[in-house]
């Protein structure tokens, strides 16, 4: 499965929606043009996607950017979230001391689900980049 970023279909999160259901909404609408697209790869994607975005708004900044597409083979579905801090995600390993603090075990989910995941720089904030397989 190619990696490369380059897209077939693309589409944007506008800022005036819910991110986490935009992103969502924005995965569906890319998926709906794969012909063979199995129900777990959409499930799948659409949870990357608000994971991503959900960090985004909560840990970094705010949403700068979402783009979604397709590899240039049409096997996978890329993600990009942009935010406003360079700071990198961090997975949450036990509950420590603080059990009530929310957040922190999204990251995890993302790493397991998805076939890459990339993350640059990018002036003022990161990208990160994931690509999942749609069968």
């Amino acid at each position: 499965m190619s990696a490369h970023p380059s897209a077939l279909v693309e589409a944007r999160v506008s800022a005036t929606e819910h991110p986490a259901a935009a992103a969502r909404r924005a995965v569906a609408r890319v998926l709906d043009r794969v012909p063979g697209c199995t129900e777990r790869a959409r499930g799948d994607a659409e949870l990357v996607a608000s994971e991503l975005v959900s960090n985004a708004v909560r840990h970094g900044g705010g949403l700068v950017a979402l783009r979604v597409g397709l590899t240039q083979d049409g096997s996978g579905v890329w993600l990009e979230a942009e935010d406003a801090t360079p700071q990198r995600p961090e997975a949450r390993r036990t509950l420590g001391e603080d059990a009530f603090r929310a957040g922190g075990f999204g990251w995890p989910i993302v790493l397991r689900l998805a076939a890459s995941v990339r993350t640059e720089d990018v002036p003022g904030g990161k990208r990160i980049r994931v690509v999942l397989p749609v069968t």
